[in-house]
Formats: C-alpha cells, structure tokens, sequence
C-alpha cells in the first residue's frame, strides 16, 4: 500500500486528505465592475469612486442553495467562500466596520446564508479572509494599494498604524468563528515580501510580523479546535496552497516533508467575476486539472466568481457540470485516494491514483491507447480490472501482448490490458484494478 510520512501539522487534516476537492468562491463588490476582483488596484480606484459599487451593491439573485447544489453534484466536498477580500468589503454583518453587506441594498447577512446552504447539502464550510485592506484607514500604503501613486501618498500612510489594523483583523476572525458553529478551514490570504531594492521603505510589503499573525493564528485555533489554516499569514501551519500553478511532484517543505497542499485555480484567468475574460478551460482540461493533482497527493480548490446579482454565469455552470458528468461515475477514484506506492509506474499517456489502504489502483487514460495498455510491473498483481464508469470487465494478459503480430512486447513482469477500440463515452477513462 502506498505509504508516506506527511508531515503533522495543529490541526487535523486527516478528512481533508480524504476528500480531495472542494470549491472556492470569491464575490465581493469587484463583481460589479466585473474587471478582476484587483480592479481596485490594477485601476488606482478612488475611494468616491469605489464608493457606486457599495451604493448599488443588490444581488438580487443571490440563492447560496443553488450553489451549494452544484457544488455537491460536481464532487466538490468542501467549500471556501471569501468573507472580505482585499477591497476590505466584508459580506458578514461585523459589529467592527460600517463597509459591509447590510449597509447595501443587500441589507442581509451574505456569509450566514452561504454557510446556512452549504452545510444543508453535507459541505464542509471554510472561510477566506484577506490579510490586506484597501479601505481600511489604518492600513498603511504600499506598493499595491490603490493610492500608492497619489503625490501625499507618503503623508497619508504616515499616521497610519498597523497595530491597530491587526487588531481590528482579530475581531473579525474573532466573530467568524464566533457567530456561524463549526467552521473546518481559514484561509488566510496573504502575505508578500519586503523588496530590499524598494528606496521607498514605507510602500515594502508585509508579512507575519506586521499582521501579528502569532496571536491571530492563535486566536483562531483557541475559538475553533482542530480548525485547518493555510499558511498565507507567514507562518507554516496545515496547508500549503500553489496558486494557479500546478506541481508536478507531491509538494516539500523546506526540510523535505512532504506536505499537505492544495492547488488552487480558477475556471477561467480570474478569481473574481470578469465578464469579458475568455480564457476559460476546457472539460477535458478541468478534469486532467483535478487527477493531476490528486496523483501526486494534494488537494484541488476550483474557483467560481458569482456576478453582481448572485447568481453563476453559464460559464461558470458548464464547468461545474463538466465536473458533475466525470465524478458521477468515477469518484472513487478521487476520494481517499492519493499517490500511487513507488513500485507503480505510470505508463506512457497515463495517471495513477491509489486506494488509502492499497487495496485499488486506478488508471487514468490521458491518450486513449489502440487495442493494449502495456503496464509493466503488475503481473501477478491483479484480482480483477475494469472500466468505473460503467463496471465493466476489461480483459488482460500477463507476460505478452497477445497479438499475431511478430514484435509484439513480452516481459516477465508484463500485463497488456485489452481496450476496446473506440473510446468510451467520458472525458477521461478510469482503469479500476483491484489488487491481489
């Protein structure tokens, strides 16, 4: 059985491991302009301007059971939702800030609905909560806030203190995980470099030190015991998280653990709501996205980024359902499952996944083979094989390709596994091959 020492980290991540997949959503009043949720600073927004979005902020559309559905249909088994974003927009009723969802037309609590819908579908619920805050006035400014190019720039982020900013953070997390029962995961987001080359030392980034993250990482663990925090504050704690990047070997830390990770991407280049961005992946795309990261041990965060009315957009949904037609018939091959035990090799044009427990290997079909799948090393090995999508027995044969033709592969430890010509019906075909 596959068997890997993972690094142990204060909370619990034993489920987590065990599930695989889960969604992120990030909505905010970016939703509006519909440009990027950075549009705030990609645009150098004033806060008067800003301020329309607030004013017009009415989803009225806005139905978290709808999304809680998807998301359960499309395998998803836990979910990430953004509290407050960089804008400093907060869609919970905090007692510690006017900018947030019940001032605005909305005039309700976005966050309670959200975890009130997704724990009804059996969802794990997480929250996300920006470290930086474009609005807050004690923010001090840097080289990415949105007034770093105003000539009083300097002036204006003097007087700023950012005790005071890490203590307003504390009672906000303070009442997320206060206010809404059990929540499962905090992702923290995020820190970034002091630049040394920066000759404006007040605009260098910030960091651990600067968010207090100690007691905030503290704070959170003492109110919700076994909670999974990522490691964005600066300090390494359950989760490592690759952004939009996706690793081709089980993540290490810097003493060469493996870890706990999980890759987060999006269905198209924006994590927010962007009308007029067209990258978007294709199904095939998606699901290689998911089985890919799974094979070499980490978790997928599959992003989905509401309009300003609350509701997902076509796109959005046709990603979701490419992922609810796979999973549908092939999700054992997902959950429980991590990287195959070293004595596998994955042949040419495949992916492997195994059982927990050893007992299943599942092969993924990237390239659709002709007639045999050669996989050296598994002779003898074999109880039984076939297609999970439909149950199907696939025939094979130890020792030789059984083919009429003169060069035809033989090898000791051979099996050649007998595929039909024509691909079945599913983006990727899955190998379910029960070991003896």
């Amino acid at each position: 059985m596959p068997s890997f020492e993972i690094r142990k980290t204060p909370g619990d991540t034993t489920w987590f491991r065990h599930d695989r997949f889960g969604m992120f959503i990030h909505w905010g009043l970016y939703s509006m302009p519909a440009r990027h949720e950075w549009v705030k600073s990609h645009e150098k927004i004033s806060e008067e301007h800003y301020d329309k979005y607030f004013k017009h902020f009415d989803p009225d559309m806005y139905d978290p059971r709808e999304w809680a559905r998807q998301a359960k249909a499309a395998g998803m088994k836990y979910v990430v939702m953004t509290t407050k974003h960089h804008e400093g927009f907060c869609m919970f009723d905090s007692a510690y800030t006017d900018y947030k969802c019940t001032n605005t037309p909305a005039g309700r609590d976005l966050i309670r609905e959200y975890v009130d819908a997704f724990r009804a579908e059996g969802l794990r619920v997480g929250f996300y909560y920006s470290l930086i805050d474009w609005h807050h006035p004690e923010f001090p400014i840097d080289h990415i806030h949105p007034r770093r190019d105003d000539p009083d720039a300097e002036q204006k982020s003097a007087g700023r203190d950012m005790h005071k900013y890490a203590e307003y953070m504390r009672n906000q997390v303070t009442e997320l995980l206060t206010n809404y029962g059990k929540i499962d995961i905090l992702w923290f987001d995020f820190s970034y470099d002091t630049d040394a080359n920066n000759p404006h030392k007040w605009m260098r980034g910030k960091g651990a030190k600067e968010w207090e993250a100690e007691e905030l990482v503290a704070l959170a663990r003492k109110l919700q015991p076994g909670i999974i925090i990522d490691n964005r504050t600066g300090l390494e704690q359950d989760l490592w998280t690759p952004e939009q990047y996706q690793p081709l070997e089980w993540i290490k830390d810097k003493d060469g653990n493996l870890v706990t990770w999980e890759a987060c991407q999006t269905f198209s280049g924006s994590w927010g709501y962007y009308r007029d961005e067209m990258t978007w992946k294709s199904p095939e795309m998606l699901i290689q996205m998911l089985i890919n990261t799974v094979c070499i041990g980490g978790n997928l965060l599959m992003n989905v980024g509401p309009t300003s009315r609350g509701y997902l957009d076509y796109r959005a949904e046709n990603a979701l359902a490419a992922y609810a037609g796979w999973m549908k018939y092939n999700a054992r091959s997902i959950y429980g499952c991590t990287q195959a035990s070293d004595e596998f090799k994955a042949p040419r044009g495949t992916r492997l996944t195994q059982t927990e427990d050893g007992k299943r290997l599942y092969i993924f079909l990237f390239e659709y083979p002709f007639e045999f799948l050669q996989f050296p090393g598994l002779a003898g090995k074999i109880e039984y094989a076939q297609f999970l999508q439909d149950g199907s027995e696939i025939l094979y044969d130890e020792h030789k390709v059984n083919h009429f033709s003169e060069g035809a592969s033989s090898a000791e430890d051979l099996v050649a596994f007998r595929l039909p010509v024509v691909k079945p019906n599913t983006l990727v075909p899955v190998i379910e091959v029960f070991l003896k």
